[in-house]
């Protein structure tokens, strides 16, 4: 008779930070259109979350660790294969692939903060790249201050720079903005992925895995 035990595999932050996530990602893209600052502050807070895992999964709980869920390609194939036939072997933590969903899924979450805040930068001039930009002070060739003579030479060529500039403003901003829309798209594929995951590998295993990430309990024989 196999004894069936309740273990706690998630944390009280794994689970905050998951759900969190979750919610300020669904407010971020439902605000996308508005251009407001509910935008921007739920972009902010899973840019936070983001830091806060990759700093939990070095030094978090024994399931939460990176250590414990990132395996070696060659593993992840097996299990994939495995799946197929149904025989696969069940982990209390994430599984082979669900472990390298979580890595997916973080780097695709920071690409499109990242790019977001460039494009904050660049559209509205705020955010912190704005502020690295205006610290990126170009010094003025003190010859030109005493030659008044070239004022005029001047001017041309600062009106052609500033040309040349605003071009390289708006080819920069439509780049990031299409990194951003690029990267989004990609994440809600991976979370598609991700949930499809989660209801196949709590069939074959008779677990709920859903309920799991909110008591953070699961049941190993």
């Amino acid at each position: 008779m196999n004894d069936i035990k309740t273990v706690e595999v998630w944390d009280l932050l794994v689970r905050i930070f998951h759900w969190t996530l979750v919610i300020a990602f669904i407010v971020a893209y439902l605000t996308a259109e508005e251009e407001n600052m509910v935008h921007i502050y739920a972009g902010y807070t899973v840019l936070g979350l983001i830091v806060f895992r990759v700093i939990w999964g070095i030094v978090g709980s024994k399931y939460a660790r990176f250590s414990d869920f990132v395996y070696s390609p060659s593993h992840v194939i097996q299990y994939l294969k495995d799946l197929k036939t149904g025989n696969v072997t069940h982990y209390l933590g994430h599984n082979p692939a669900g472990g390298w969903m979580i890595i997916a899924l973080l780097l695709s979450l920071f690409v499109v903060t990242i790019s977001g805040l460039q494009v904050y930068a660049l559209e509205e001039g705020r955010g912190p790249f704005a502020l690295i930009g205006e610290n990126a002070v170009v010094v003025p060739n003190a010859q030109a201050d005493e030659d008044e003579d070239s004022d005029d030479e001047d001017s041309d060529k600062g009106k052609e720079y500033e040309g040349e500039e605003n071009e390289e403003h708006e080819a920069a901003e439509e780049f990031w903005e299409e990194i951003h829309e690029f990267s989004t798209n990609f994440t809600i594929f991976l979370i598609l992925l991700h949930f499809a995951g989660v209801v196949v590998s709590s069939r074959l295993h008779g677990e709920n895995l859903v309920r799991a990430m909110i008591t953070g309990k699961k049941q190993h024989r």
